[in-house]
């Protein structure tokens, strides 16, 4: 009896092995374009280099959920049931965002120097056509697609190749924290990738939480702060 139940679990147990393998594939192919595309991209273009492999990926990712007959919707980009219920979490989301950052700069400011954006967006004061271009770039780049890959597509993936469950989903958590700050090195130091990976902390958190069902209140709320940091930088006020 025990021989035969053995037999019977064998199968579902080289099922979830094939699964978990096959997220591990699915998340080193969309973070290998993001990684790739982006640094062929940076000797040509700062501006736009990190524009270019979000959509590269985002392509890619669809393609390969479609192939899993998954979506977008399934890991939680969906119309939201109730906006005040949104808003209310989207502004949740900002103040839970602002402690873990403000939090990070504490620590950050012991052992590195803040060199800000090093004037990677500096051509925006005062320029109406450059501010209007990045608020393009902010309401797709900046929070669609960021919110898209490094908290939907990257944490349920992580958490599926680690086997799943709160073990899985803490392991996908600091890896999509990590790699979120680790794309913002290049322009902003470390100084600016420890603290930007505290957000990218804060904005996972809140993944697990509810984004998986509506992930739009981070979408929201990452915007929100890309919109108030760009339209400072056009006006000319230090943020």
């Amino acid at each position: 009896m025990a021989q035969q139940m053995e037999n019977t679990n064998e199968p579902a147990d080289q099922s979830h092995a094939k699964a978990r393998l096959i997220a591990l594939r699915d998340l080193a192919v969309v973070v290998g374009v993001m990684v790739a595309v982006k640094q062929s991209l940076l000797p040509i273009t700062q501006l736009y280099a990190g524009p270019a492999s979000t959509l590269s990926a985002m392509i890619v990712a669809t393609l390969l959920l479609r192939r899993r007959g998954s979506s977008w919707g399934d890991l939680g980009f969906r119309w939201p049931e109730s906006w005040i219920r949104t808003l209310g979490l989207t502004l949740l989301t900002m103040a839970f965002f602002l402690v873990c950052t403000q939090l990070m700069v504490l620590v950050a400011d012991r052992f590195f120097e803040d060199i800000g954006t090093s004037d990677r967006f500096s051509h925006i004061e005062g320029n109406l056509a450059a501010y209007v271009m990045i608020m393009v770039l902010v309401w797709t780049h900046g929070s669609f697609f960021e919110e898209l890959l490094f908290r939907a597509f990257i944490i349920s993936k992580a958490s599926e190749a680690t086997g799943g469950g709160l073990r899985g989903d803490i392991i996908a958590l600091l890896v999509s924290s990590a790699f979120f700050g680790y794309r913002h090195a290049y322009y902003q130091g470390w100084h600016g990738a420890l603290v930007t990976g505290a957000g990218g902390f804060a904005f996972g958190v809140f993944y697990l939480w509810f984004g998986r069902r509506n992930i739009m209140p981070l979408i929201l709320a990452h915007g929100t702060f890309n919109t108030l940091g760009q339209t400072f930088r056009y006006l000319g006020i230090e943020d």
